[in-house]
């Protein structure tokens, strides 16, 4: 495995097939990782959690402060679902 990124990236090719594909750094990472991680399916998880409209003002906020989303405060729900979104 080549080892172009350093040894936080563990699969690099997946990590540069998502970085062309327009995936940030950080999610191009995390799914680099875990796909290199035999006891993670990442392909197979997902769609268990509701969309972003079901959950309330405060459990949106909660996710944005988990994230670190800056200026979450002052942000209503639209914001705060569409910074969650692009985090």
């Amino acid at each position: 495995m080549a080892d172009k990124h350093g040894p936080t990236i563990k699969d690099d090719d997946t990590y540069e097939a998502l970085l062309e594909q327009g995936a940030s750094k950080g999610k191009a990472a995390r799914i680099a990782n875990a796909q290199a991680n035999d006891g993670m399916k990442p392909s197979k998880k997902g769609g268990k959690a509701p969309p972003y409209e079901e959950w309330t003002v405060g459990d949106l906020y909660g996710r944005a402060k988990e994230l670190d989303i800056e200026g979450r405060s002052g942000m209503n729900k639209d914001e705060l679902i569409e910074a969650l979104r692009s985090s």
